[in-house]
């Protein structure tokens, strides 16, 4: 009899767990799907919020005065406002790469005092040309805008830059870039290994 009893309550406990089970599994199931879910969104937002993996800079002319030397200075930080250095440097005044890679590059240069009169006979012979002049195993011309009969060039182009070359900007001498860093500028960024 009591065997019976025993096979009894098994049946019963079986019975009354079944439905139990059915439920519990699937539920626990969604709540780890949802649980993945609500990860892998966490994650995406962090990395939202860390900075570029790449190397970028936006630069602003930093002029003194009379130019001796056809080369264009520039500087970058945020307490100069809208120019930044992340990756990059500059050395001298030259913007020098951090990484290799492809890199987008991009220059603006407004002549000050460009008046018509002016225009027609400077700006003829006016050239800006950028290119990698460091080191010099590498050198090589990379733009070379004439400014016609402008008062502004400005250019872009995609380029492979190998970690530690210094990128230089020439002027045509004796003409002098406007200052204001809405008109003349130069950058750089990273785009690809």
């Amino acid at each position: 009899m009591e065997m019976a009893e025993e096979g009894c309550a098994r049946r019963l406990r079986h019975l009354l767990m079944a439905p139990v089970l059915r439920l519990v599994l699937p539920l626990s199931f969604l709540g780890l799907i949802i649980f993945c879910v609500l990860c892998y969104r966490l994650l995406a937002q962090q990395q939202l919020l860390q900075p570029p993996e790449w190397d970028i800079a936006e630069l602003q002319l930093n002029h003194t005065g009379l130019r001796q030397d056809p080369r264009l200075h520039w500087q970058g930080g945020p307490e100069l406002g809208r120019s930044f250095l992340h990756g990059p440097q500059l050395d001298n005044g030259q913007l020098r790469v951090q990484r290799d890679g492809i890199y987008r590059l991009h220059i603006q240069v407004t002549l000050t005092n460009c008046s018509s009169s002016v225009k027609n006979m400077v700006s003829r012979r006016a050239i800006l040309a950028v290119g990698i002049c460091s080191p010099v195993a590498r050198s090589v011309s990379l733009l070379r805008l004439n400014f016609h009969l402008s008062c502004t060039v400005s250019s872009q182009r995609l380029t492979y830059l190998a970690h530690g070359d210094t990128l230089c900007t020439n002027l045509t001498l004796p003409l002098l870039p406007s200052q204001n860093s809405d008109e003349t500028f130069f950058g750089v960024q990273w785009v690809h290994h």
